[in-house]
């Protein structure tokens, strides 16, 4: 398949018509429109140490969740990030695409990965009135402590900790992945006890726990990450002879404290 017709496939799973106003995925980076596609790299970012991966181990395409193009490009020189990652891109004929709030807001996408993972029942979509309800709220198998939810996310996930506020008894959770500080008061309204968000914000969580909702900051990484595999899986439906590699390397991590 060429780099158009594996676009055209994901447009007709993952439709724009979910995507925020404000977002600007897509196909970002097309050298040669009509280019056979025998190797993808798929990575939840586009960052320069991905985007080298792709040029210097000969991939063809590049998918991502987050956007490369989040605001316009003025000049394409190498002296500011994302021009010199269009440009390693172009020179080395690799195309770059991505799909970030429609893939949130899809069935099967980020959020329903998410809640599935966390062992949710029932989840159903949620988010501020008059947007897509991206997020996913349902109900645990029973009842347990905030504490021992957070326990479940540090194992579900794979990371060493996530930020709790908030105690008490829960059975009904909101989960997004990413930034979630602009559904707290849509997870209220909707009826969950904690809401679980890759990160929410200071003030935000001050103010919600004062409200009786139970919050986890789980990390914007590490709640999305899994949606990578959905992309592969996606790839392979579209092409089973695709070689796929996913780059799972995060860029920021918790620094542990020094010993003497």
């Amino acid at each position: 398949m060429t780099t158009e017709q594996l676009y055209r496939y994901f447009e007709a799973q993952i439709p724009r018509s979910l995507s925020a106003e404000w977002d600007n995925d897509g196909l970002a980076c097309c050298p040669v429109q009509h280019k056979p596609v025998h190797r993808v790299l798929v990575a939840l970012d586009a960052t320069e140490e991905v985007v080298d991966q792709a040029v210097n181990e000969g991939f063809d395409l590049l998918v991502t969740h987050h956007p490369l193009l989040f605001k316009g490009v003025k000049a394409l020189t190498p002296a500011a990030n994302v021009p010199r990652k269009l440009i390693k891109l172009i020179r080395g004929g690799v195309a770059a695409m991505s799909f970030h709030t429609r893939l949130d807001a899809v069935d099967g996408g980020v959020n329903d990965i998410l809640a599935l993972r966390l062992g949710l029942q029932n989840a159903k979509p949620f988010g501020p009135e008059g947007e897509i309800p991206c997020g996913r709220i349902g109900k645990l198998a029973a009842p347990m402590s905030a504490e021992a939810f957070a326990d479940t996310v540090c194992r579900a996930l794979g990371v060493p900790g996530v930020l709790l506020a908030g105690s008490g008894e829960i059975s009904t959770v909101a989960v997004l992945g990413g930034e979630g500080g602009d559904f707290v008061e849509a997870a209220m309204a909707a009826g969950a006890d904690l809401f679980l968000a890759g990160r929410i914000g200071y003030h935000r969580v001050l103010d919600a726990v004062e409200g009786g909702l139970c919050l986890i900051e789980a990390g914007h990484h590490a709640t999305e990450l899994p949606v990578c595999e959905k992309l592969a899986e996606l790839l392979r439906s579209a092409d089973p002879t695709l070689e796929i590699k996913i780059a799972e390397r995060c860029p920021i991590a918790r620094h542990p404290l020094g010993k003497e």
